[in-house]
């Protein structure tokens, strides 16, 4: 059973069950591109429900889906609208939502660009779609690489910063995305970029063991995100509009 949870948690991530100020951080950017009060919302990828409890409290109307049932048989015991499905092919009618979340899945996902294109779909015209997924500039890769045949857990640098044959070997399990290769995904679609930019980290964990440190980090790194220096954020951050 340990093995299976920890080869899940390869492959699909590993949510965070903790609301922190990194997670509050990047509510409060959604909110300032994609207004939630009183929307329809829908986050694909959805996990534990981390993200669709707090959209609660700007509306009633919060749906989540994620294509493991053991986390959303977890939170359906608190949630309502909690199911099942792949962000490939969501169960939901054309222009049905105001606002959808792909917040690190992306990089997880069989299809990515059909997912973006399900999440267009489902959208209303007029409708934003918010996208978080890994940087390939950033310094480390966040989610652990193989190393002759082991799975090696942490932050290992400089791995999304090799060609693409040899990281594809190392980090068979997670992508990683330059500007170009975003914008790949919704190239063609019925919409509009209305931003694209990168971010850097948290630092939650950073600051519960050295405070000082994880602090100073922030406001070095956060200044950064208005220069060109962005570029090596952790991940892009791109917000986009349906347009028909």
């Amino acid at each position: 059973m340990m093995a299976r949870q920890e080869d899940k948690s390869i492959h699909l991530g590993r949510p965070s069950e903790a609301w922190a100020f990194g997670q509050e951080r990047r509510l409060q950017m959604i909110r300032a591109y994609a207004p939630l009060d009183g929307k329809r919302i829908l986050d694909v990828g959805c996990g534990f429900g981390m993200y669709v409890r707090h959209f609660r409290a700007y509306s009633s109307e919060v749906w989540g889906v994620d294509v493991d049932p053991e986390k959303v048989t977890e939170a359906s015991q608190t949630l309502p609208n909690i199911q099942v499905a792949p962000a490939e092919r969501l169960p939901f009618p054309d222009g049905f939502f105001d606002v959808v979340l792909l917040h690190e899945v992306l990089e997880h996902v069989d299809d990515d660009r059909q997912s973006v294109a399900e999440a267009v779909r489902v959208l209303a015209p007029g409708g934003r779609l918010v996208i978080f997924v890994p940087n390939r500039l950033y310094f480390f890769e966040t989610h652990g690489c193989y190393w002759h045949g082991k799975y090696r857990f942490g932050n290992i640098p400089l791995v999304s910063w090799l060609p693409d044959a040899l990281r594809n070997r190392l980090c068979p399990h997670v992508r990683a995305y330059t500007v170009r290769g975003l914008r790949r995904l919704w190239r063609g679609l019925p919409c509009k970029v209305v931003l694209h930019t990168q971010i850097y980290p948290g630092y939650d964990k950073m600051v519960y063991r050295r405070p000082a440190l994880g602090r100073l980090l922030r406001a070095v790194t956060y200044a950064l995100e208005r220069t060109p220096l962005r570029v090596f954020g952790l991940s892009h951050f791109a917000v986009l509009e349906k347009t028909l």
